[in-house]
């Protein structure tokens, strides 16, 4: 049967929900299986599961010549990750959250916007610009795997966590596919939708498309809310948005050189950018409601300028 863009929006949020739920619980059993805290593994293994829709837009639209829509999903899921979904999250519960616990992933999701503007300063990004957004990717990534092995005999906290290897690995690899499967559904009752309205190709990426393959991050953070694991959701967050600023856009400029030619690139920039400065955490070590509600005002009007014809 095939479904028509309504449907594929409808099935692709189920599946999303469900995979959720599962992932989660695979991530935090895993966390408990290698003795290293849940943060360091929602911003790594969750953080490139939850990323991997965008992962396969980036191959499929820069394979087909048309990496704009990459680029425009892979900024605008930076944004919707953490101005909409992290401020729904907020919404549920406020997220305790210190300096020294989210520096490194901070300050990453903080350099990928303003990296990506110097690379795109030329008009382009192009194969070179790409590899170095590899580099540098691979570079921080490294310093994470050195984190986790210092970490290695500490005892995560997690009740809510799968036990047994095979219910974490059985629970990680359906929650994925789910979650996976899900986010392409989105996606092409999202592009279909799009397509029928004649949204430009950056502007399709960047809220639309991005809509979609950023409903695996939006499930998991939701239930990990839920759930009472919020440091599971901002270091998901921080971490997809690594992944998505340098390992996403690297590969699809590798591929295919990505022109800058929509005016809307600066705006998703800045927006990325301003998002993640409002999650400075209080001294309280506390990212409250209030901020919540600034994120959501602030991606309302992200979308506006963007779609502002």
């Amino acid at each position: 049967m095939i479904l028509n863009d309504y449907q594929s929006l409808a099935a692709g949020i189920l599946l999303a929900g469900v995979g959720g739920e599962a992932f989660l619980r695979g991530v935090v059993g895993l966390a408990q299986r290698l003795r290293v805290s849940a943060a360091i593994i929602a911003a790594t293994i969750a953080a490139f599961a939850t990323s991997s829709p965008e992962f396969f837009v980036a191959l499929s639209s820069a394979s087909a010549g048309e990496p704009e829509i990459s680029l425009g999903d892979a900024l605008g899921s930076n944004v919707m990750n953490i101005a909409f979904i992290l401020g729904l999250a907020l919404m549920i519960a406020a997220i305790p959250a210190t300096w020294k616990s989210i520096r490194r992933e901070f300050i990453g999701a903080l350099l990928v916007p303003l990296f990506v503007g110097v690379l795109a300063v030329d008009g382009m990004v192009s194969r070179m610009d790409g590899v170095i957004m590899l580099v540098v990717f691979f570079s921080w990534l490294s310093l994470v795997v050195v984190e986790a092995c210092k970490q290695r005999g500490a005892t995560a906290s997690a009740p809510q966590g799968e036990k047994g290897s095979l219910k974490v690995t059985t629970a990680c690899l359906i929650g994925l596919a789910c979650l996976i499967a899900g986010g392409h559904l989105v996606v092409d009752g999202a592009q279909g939708l799009a397509v029928k309205h004649g949204i430009s190709e950056f502007s399709i990426g960047a809220t639309l498309v991005a809509a979609g393959t950023s409903m695996p991050e939006l499930a998991t953070i939701i239930i990990a809310q839920m759930r009472g694991c919020r440091e599971i959701s901002l270091a998901t967050i921080l971490g997809s948005n690594i992944f998505n600023g340098l390992w996403i856009i690297g590969i699809a400029a590798v591929i295919c050189p990505i022109d800058i030619t929509s005016w809307q690139t600066p705006i998703a920039l800045i927006a990325g950018l301003l998002a993640v400065l409002m999650l400075i955490p209080s001294h309280g070590g506390l990212i409250g409601r209030t901020r919540g509600v600034l994120l959501l005002i602030a991606y309302m009007t992200y979308i506006t300028l963007v779609l502002r014809k």
